[in-house]
């Protein structure tokens, strides 16, 4: 197991930050990895906001519900969805923008914006830094939008906070293989088989240094997907021109 490979596995989110700003250079480089990132024939639809103005990230950060690490880290960003600069194109050339507001092309620029923050996280980490996704962002999904002054054909799709870890949590033990790779067709037995990971779940939560729960990996799925979260979210991208279909 390489270097890359070792620091991808001791992976965790860190929500306790020192109060430490990221230097300019750094910055940059965490910025120049994120926009390597491989992206869908090459449409780059993405953007990333570096949030530096402390009334906005407050305003943010009560929003996402993760005050302490959202204000207190070494800076913030997020990551927005964007096909605006398509738009712009398309309408400049006397084309139709039908098939930039399908489901297909919203999609596209929401896997951009993820894969180009997961470019980020790595080289973030391969500096000793730690982060977290935030995605509260999509709590007030509107207001968020008239903050950030976001034009049609963008979402926000999460934040992410980077900075110097105070105190990193323990790592969470994964679904195991047989619980997630599969070969030619999907293994239905065998991936819902969840009995040997529920233990190791439980385990974790019992045992690990802060925030002991008597809970498993199923527990909380379940207490997660018995809610209807944030059912605005397809009210706001058709209103920023997508027809989701």
């Amino acid at each position: 197991m390489n270097a890359t490979i070792q620091q991808l596995v001791k992976h965790v989110s860190v929500r306790e930050f020192k109060n430490e700003r990221l230097s300019d250079e750094t910055k940059q480089h965490l910025l120049t990895a994120a926009r390597s990132a491989s992206s869908s024939h090459f449409v780059q639809s993405f953007s990333i906001l570096e949030i530096t103005d402390e009334k906005l990230r407050k305003e943010l950060a009560e929003i996402t519900n993760s005050a302490s690490y959202v204000n207190q880290t070494g800076t913030f960003y997020v990551f927005i969805g964007d096909l605006y600069r398509q738009s712009k194109l398309l309408l400049e050339n006397n084309r139709t923008l039908d098939g930039l507001r399908n489901m297909e092309s919203l999609l596209v620029s929401v896997i951009d914006a993820t894969i180009a923050a997961q470019n980020m996280v790595i080289a973030a980490e391969s500096l000793d830094l730690g982060i977290c996704y935030i995605g509260g962002i999509r709590n007030d999904i509107e207001k968020v939008a008239a903050l950030l002054n976001l034009p049609p054909f963008t979402i926000p799709v999460f934040g992410l906070t980077v900075g110097v870890p105070e105190y990193k949590n323990q790592v969470k033990p994964r679904l195991l293989l047989e619980n997630q790779v599969g070969e030619n067709q999907y293994p239905h037995e065998q991936f819902t088989d969840l009995k040997a990971y529920e233990e190791l779940t439980k385990e974790y939560y019992a045992l690990r240094e802060k925030n002991q729960h008597q809970t498993s990996w199923g527990d909380k799925n379940v207490e997660f997907f018995e809610e209807i979260r944030r059912p605005e979210i397809a009210g706001f991208l058709k209103k920023q021109g997508f027809t989701l279909d």
